[in-house]
């Protein structure tokens, strides 16, 4: 096992979640969870001949394959569980890495080179766009495919990595968010994307979709507005507060007819890890460090926990005397 130190423990709405008890499950026999499932830490002990050694920065992997294990755990694809007996660091069933010192295996862990260096913070939530991103490509396979213009829904962290990811793959980019002012609109600009914050049938429609806020009316907007063979790809997580009327016939007649896909995608495995790492690699520096838009130290942790009105990703920074 390895001996990490925390370096930076990201915030996001999953641990908004669990702090309501909306979601969430400690360890058996364990009252309280330890969160901090977005994170980065520094190795202060390697075993000899893991392939780490200490100084290395260093990002855990979240979920953990099943005990049976299922048929996709078992070859790696645990982000694929087929049972959900998995359990996930920081958020179901094992502490996270919101802690001083944590065990981290080897197999576990995916290393962060030094150019990228503490914004390694952002692994994690990039190998959900790195996960989603490989199996549009997958999905695009299936017949002539020749992809030029992208929508995202939603300008939160993964909306931006989403479109950042989009614009690296030299695609046109529009992002639809409601908020008109603060840092969204001026960090998509600075990807040479477009922002918008109409209606999503307002914006030329998407080749590939990618709907990052969950909200169920604009699920269902985006799904009406998927073009002939067009791609949506569903990351947000519905709240479930409400119910939404919707046509059912009209949406199912135009999916079948349109040679329409629609997805979704949770969870990462290693090859995500590291797709994740070398996007992060790629990317402009000064735009991932305005993508991290708080960073707050330990001793004040609980204030990365309330959100703010121009926050994008806050962090938590462990610092030591």
């Amino acid at each position: 096992m390895l001996l990490v130190e925390a370096v930076a423990t990201g915030v996001c709405g999953t641990d908004h979640e669990i702090l309501s008890g909306a979601y969430g499950q400690p360890p058996p026999g364990h009252e309280r969870l330890v969160i901090g499932h977005e994170n980065l830490g520094r190795v202060r002990r390697a075993p000899p001949g893991c392939g780490f050694s200490p100084g290395d920065l260093v990002v855990g992997v979240v979920r953990r394959p099943d005990p049976v294990p299922c048929a996709s755990c078992a070859a790696g694809e645990w982000d694929m569980c087929k049972n959900g007996r998995y359990t996930e660091r920081g958020i179901s069933g094992l502490d996270g890495y919101a802690a001083e010192r944590y065990l981290l295996e080897p197999s576990f862990t995916v290393p962060v080179p030094p150019a990228v260096g503490e914004l390694g913070v952002l692994v994690e939530p990039t190998t959900i766009l790195a996960k989603a991103w490989e199996q549009i490509d997958r999905i695009g396979a299936r017949a002539v495919w020749s992809p030029a213009r992208v929508v995202v829904t939603g300008a939160g962290p993964i909306g931006l990595l989403a479109a950042m990811l989009g614009r690296q793959r030299g695609l046109e980019v529009h992002v639809l968010d409601r908020v008109a002012d603060g840092p969204k609109p001026a960090l998509v600009a600075a990807l040479g994307a477009t922002y918008h914050t109409g209606s999503v049938k307002e914006i030329p429609p998407g080749d590939i979709v990618l709907e990052c806020t969950g909200a169920g009316e604009l699920v269902y907007d985006v799904l009406e507005a998927a073009p002939p063979d067009g791609i949506v790809c569903l990351t947000g997580v519905s709240s479930g507060a409400r119910s939404i009327p919707v046509n059912l016939t009209a949406l199912n007649k135009q999916l079948v007819l349109e040679n329409n896909v629609v997805f979704g995608v949770v969870n990462a495995n290693l090859r995500h890890y590291r797709a994740a790492v070398m996007a992060l690699a790629r990317a402009e520096r000064g735009w991932l460090e305005r993508l991290v838009s708080r960073r707050v130290p330990l001793e004040r942790w609980h204030d990365a926990l309330v959100r703010g009105p121009t926050d994008v990703k806050p962090v938590i920074t462990w610092t030591r005397g």
